[in-house]
């Protein structure tokens, strides 16, 4: 595979989410349990079990949409302020989702940040639509996590 200039091969983003809670309750919503919870079709599979949310250092995961699978394994993990996860989707992308959470005094803000390399040429033009999205893609977040806690 040779890198084409006209394709991004690479994305790095960084966005913010608000929600209406802070602390543990705002952090597992960003966990692969709490995520159930406001995302459509989110829907986890552990092959080793889980524990607690899913989001213990080294919990590997599965999530289909549509007629792709991912393949997450959660990195790290700072108490309830920071998760980092590893993602793969095979023949697209592959790189690493991290959460940041800090409280704002009402709610907390969620900063998300995707480090994306793509893995072929329909995987390089599918990071140009998410680069092109991706505040949306954000809002969409955070609109479906405020219907959630209503």
């Amino acid at each position: 595979m040779t890198a084409d200039p006209s394709h991004i091969w690479t994305v790095q983003l960084r966005g913010t989410v608000r929600v209406p809670v802070r602390g543990a309750e705002a952090f597992r919503l960003f966990t692969p349990i709490g995520e159930k919870d406001w995302s459509d079709g989110w829907d986890p599979q552990f092959p080793a079990g889980v524990v607690d949310d899913g989001a213990a250092p080294g919990t590997v995961f599965t999530v289909a949409h549509g007629d792709e699978t991912s393949t997450w394994m959660t990195c790290r993990r700072e108490g309830d302020e920071l998760v980092q996860y590893a993602r793969v989707i095979p023949g697209k992308n592959a790189g690493t989702v991290t959460v940041r959470l800090s409280d704002d005094g009402v709610g907390a803000v969620a900063t998300v940040d995707y480090h994306l390399t793509a893995l072929s040429d329909t995987g390089a033009h599918a990071l140009h639509r998410f680069e092109q999205h991706y505040p949306q893609f954000l809002a969409e977040w955070e609109s479906a996590i405020a219907r959630s806690m209503r």
